[in-house]
């Protein structure tokens, strides 16, 4: 009998994460190098990407960087390429690549428009983003995947693909309304669709995709929407950068051989009330 410990192993495995250099995105390379994979930190802004890899490779993990534009195939391509090029080889994905509007302390008023006013232009750039983008991103690494036997494809989706969002925690007294916007809720539903629909495609080869819906993770957030968020928890608190790596590493790994079209959800208890 194996020890449980190496089936957690990724020694001799290549990863890609996209939004490699976003908050989460780093921690899953990190995760993933930690393992023992060489991981490909794939992000739009490849400056931020080669900071991500060379702070990995300060540490002695194995990594680099390379600039995606996830809507473009061209980009997407060429990202697996030099995933190839490296080792021959690609196990892991993880698009964690996304357009996400935040409520932490690094982008203020841009969260005004409400569902009848929603921009058409904002709606399209999201939906090319957070679905196109991780078609397309799923399509070229199933190549590669499906040759050689073995993949393991991790979609990053949220609550908010569960459930709708509680919009009340992003009021603020005195201020004109604020919203979670619609795109969210329905492309991360997408998510879980495409999720199923690849699972069951590659039924019979040992390709597998799941997702990893993390709840809310603290990023400098102010002091009123950390309460009203932890509010909404059962565990009363917004997660820790790190508290998605366990999953994210169980996703990726043969620890989950026997997981396919699944969803692993890590949100403090949210939709558990």
């Amino acid at each position: 009998m194996n020890n449980i410990f190496d089936k957690f192993s990724l020694k001799d495995h290549t990863a890609i994460v996209t939004g490699g250099a976003g908050l989460l995105g780093k921690e899953f390379c990190r995760t993933l190098a930690q393992a023992g994979a060489l991981v490909v930190v794939a992000d739009l802004n490849e400056n931020a990407a080669q900071q991500v890899a060379d702070s990995l490779n300060r540490e002695g993990l194995r990594a680099c960087a390379v600039g995606v534009d996830v809507t473009n195939p061209d980009s997407v391509r060429a990202m697996v390429a030099s995933a190839l090029d490296l080792t021959g080889r690609l196990d892991v994905l993880v698009n964690s690549a996304a357009m996400d509007p935040k409520f932490d302390n690094t982008q203020q008023g841009q969260h005004n428009n409400s569902f009848e006013d929603y921009p058409l232009e904002a709606w399209r750039q999201a939906l090319d983003v957070n679905l196109t983008g991780m078609f397309l991103c799923c399509q070229a690494a199933a190549r590669p995947m499906v040759a050689q036997n073995y993949g393991s494809i991790i979609n990053i989706c949220s609550t908010y693909g569960l459930v709708g969002p509680d919009q009340r925690i992003y009021e603020r007294p005195g201020e004109p309304p604020r919203y979670k916007p619609v795109f969210y809720s329905v492309t991360k539903s997408g998510v879980l669709g495409l999720t199923r629909y690849l699972a069951t495609y590659f039924a019979g080869k040992a390709v597998r995709v799941n997702a990893l819906t993390p709840g809310g993770v603290y990023n400098n957030h102010d002091e009123l929407f950390n309460k009203n968020y932890s509010a909404r928890t059962v565990l009363g608190r917004m997660a820790h950068g790190d508290e998605m790596n366990g999953a994210l590493l169980f996703l990726a790994s043969d620890a989950s051989s026997y997981m396919t079209g699944s969803n692993v959800v890590v949100d403090g208890g949210w939709t558990a009330w």
